[in-house]
């Protein structure tokens, strides 16, 4: 009689990832191995290794998650199709940072398990990728309605701003303890109104149109 082979159940990123967040917490620790891991949670490397190269590489790919499922809502929105940029970031912020507060005991501890908080923001490489990617889409758009060159924001330097403003914003919301993060909510309004105040050429572009007025009445 032939050896039957057993049917492994087909595990899928989500699978692994609740898996591994489950179990720094119950833990209070980080997996030492990929081979304890999947050993512990009855898994196969090869299915590990099939979805993630490393727990490093899964350790990472949380926070892209986290980033994707919020811009997945922003995209899937038809409330949003006609929202200007200010819009689209407020709303961008609130749901990203309800994803972060839905795996707040998480995102915590992986924050603050090193003193050096840079050690512990390495993880968050490979999401400023997409983070950056998301603002200079936003600005490029917005620079093609805009036919006066020298008047078309900088996507570089409003992707970089974007990511610091983020950062801003993830150390105000891990240190907030109103309820409801009520005063998280506010921060994100304030700080994007800002940003978008600053970067606002609509008063430039005034002076502009009533610098060329005056030119052809010159010239005339």
């Amino acid at each position: 009689m032939a050896k039957q082979t057993k049917v492994q159940k087909k595990i899928t990123q989500a699978d692994v990832i609740s898996l591994y967040m489950n179990a720094v917490l119950e833990n209070e620790e980080y997996p030492k191995s990929v081979y304890k891991f999947t050993k512990e949670h009855q898994i196969s490397e090869e299915q590990f290794y099939s979805l993630y190269g490393s727990l490093e590489a899964l350790k990472k790919d949380i926070w892209v998650q986290f980033y994707k499922n919020a811009a997945q809502l922003i995209n899937e929105s038809s409330a949003l199709e006609e929202a200007d940029n200010r819009d689209k970031m407020l709303t961008f912020y609130y749901t990203l940072f309800e994803i972060l507060t839905a795996n707040r005991s998480y995102v915590l501890f992986v924050l603050n398990e090193n003193e050096q908080e840079l050690k512990n923001l390495k993880q968050l490489k490979t999401m400023r990728k997409h983070m950056l990617e998301f603002a200079r889409e936003l600005i490029e758009n917005d620079n093609e309605e805009q036919n006066i060159k020298f008047l078309q924001k900088n996507q570089k330097i409003y992707a970089e701003g974007t990511w610091l403003q983020f950062l801003f914003l993830l150390k105000f919301w891990k240190e907030d303890d109103s309820a409801g993060f009520e005063k998280t909510d506010v921060a994100i309004e304030k700080s994007v109104n800002t940003v978008f105040d600053i970067l606002d050429n609509s008063a430039l572009e005034r002076v502009f149109d009533f610098g060329k007025f005056l030119y052809k009445e010159i010239v005339k």
